[in-house]
């Protein structure tokens, strides 16, 4: 009788004492039931607690737009003008004073990223002048302010800013590059040799996207850096073009040309093979791949039981076993159509049969379908007791007919 007055709720009185009395003063008793822990309701920690979406921040203007000279007429970049394309054209080499000179900004993704306009625009491209840490506009830019991912796809005619390509790189291996192949790797000029040189290109270069592989040649003072995205080689080419490692040096980065060494040449292949086979592996469904891994080697046994068809020595073909529908040999492969499946199918090639056979018989005034065609569909309707329409038979002749083409000459 004790114990449950003491898990009662406890009264208002008790709940409103004075602080200076007696109870108020002594410890309370660690073995003592607690008030506080009866009616208290908070959750336990065990309980799954929900996870707070973190909201992104917009993109904030890198420099001032009021002191921003954006607009402006570029500067003569080539030797002759075409007036049909309205451009310079033969500056296939940058200027060599403009090369040696500091860039006017840098990207910070770390407080320059954010949400823009264009993240609510599919296939929206990046913006340049981010890149390049100049963008005046920020959260009001037309273009994406982040790093390149890999679930970005672009034509390959243009890169990831929306700039056209070209069918032959520069003489400078500089612009915006080629369509003919997909270039990972930059060539990185100018760098000042130190002792940890390998260490120093890969902090300022990892900002820009993930590296696949870093080669400096320190008796040159020249880097090749790899990225595994293109889309990122892209960006970074614009973000580190003129800037300064933890030096006072311009940096010259350019497109590499391709490796004549066979063992790059093989190691490109197989990038490339190794992104197809992830692109189908994407495509298929899983027990598919499964089975073509040779991970479940019950999909094997039973594709070479059942995929014989009783033929000792035969085997189905992959196009034929992998293939979709209600008529697919695997069942794995078939999917709920509904609506009687392959019988439903199969009256439909008997109307469709029987239609084409009675074409050439006389139709109603009125109507489009001729009398073979009614007698089909009504006889589906009913429940397939007129499926199947009698109809005369037809001697075709076997071979070419000169009557069958409107002239000899065809």
């Amino acid at each position: 009788m004790a114990e449950v007055e003491v898990l009662s709720p406890p009264a208002t009185a008790d709940v409103a004492a004075p602080a200076d009395t007696p109870m108020a003063d002594a410890p309370a008793d660690a073995d003592a039931p607690s008030d506080t822990a009866l009616t208290t309701t908070k959750p336990t920690d065990d309980a799954p607690k929900k996870p707070k979406k973190k909201k992104r921040r917009p993109a904030r203007p890198q420099v001032d737009p009021a002191t921003f000279k954006g607009g402006e007429i570029p500067v003569q970049t080539g030797t002759v003008f075409n007036i049909w394309y309205n451009k310079w054209s033969g500056g296939d080499r940058e200027d060599k004073y403009i090369s040696k000179s500091h860039a006017e900004g840098r990207c910070n993704i770390a407080k320059d990223s954010g949400y823009t306009k264009a993240d609510k625009i599919p296939g929206s491209y990046f913006c340049l002048f981010f890149a390049r840490g100049l963008c005046p506009r920020g959260s009001e830019c037309e273009y994406l302010h982040r790093l390149p991912a890999v679930t970005d796809m672009f034509n390959p005619n243009v890169d990831a800013f929306g700039r056209d390509k070209f069918s032959d790189y520069r003489d400078d291996m500089g612009g915006v590059g080629s369509f003919m192949r997909q270039n990972h790797t930059l060539y990185v000029g100018r760098i000042h040799v130190s002792d940890d040189i390998e260490e120093i290109v890969a902090r300022h270069f990892a900002e820009w996207g993930q590296v696949e592989r870093i080669r400096v040649l320190n008796s040159r003072g020249v880097g090749f850096v790899t990225y595994s995205n293109e889309a990122n080689a892209q960006f970074a080419k614009e973000a580190m073009a003129h800037q300064s490692l933890d030096h006072s040096e311009i940096l010259n980065v350019r497109w590499a040309t391709q490796d004549p060494n066979p063992v790059a040449q093989a190691r490109e292949k197989r990038r490339v093979e190794e992104q197809a086979a992830a692109a189908i592996r994407a495509a298929l469904p899983a027990e598919f791949v499964a089975e073509l891994e040779g991970k479940d080697r019950g999909a094997v046994k039973k594709r070479r039981m059942e995929g014989s068809f009783g033929l000792t020595g035969y085997e189905v073909p992959e196009e034929v076993w992998y293939a979709r529908g209600d008529n697919a040999v695997n069942p794995a492969g078939r999917t709920g159509g509904g609506g009687g499946g392959e019988e439903a199918q199969r009256a439909l090639l008997e109307a469709a049969a029987d239609a084409q056979e009675g074409a050439g018989e006389e139709e109603e005034e009125g109507g489009i379908f001729s009398s073979a065609t009614l007698k089909t569909l009504q006889g589906l309707r009913e429940g397939g007791s007129g499926a199947r329409v009698g109809t005369k038979t037809e001697t075709v002749a076997v071979g070419l007919d000169l009557g069958d083409y409107g002239s000899d000459s065809d």
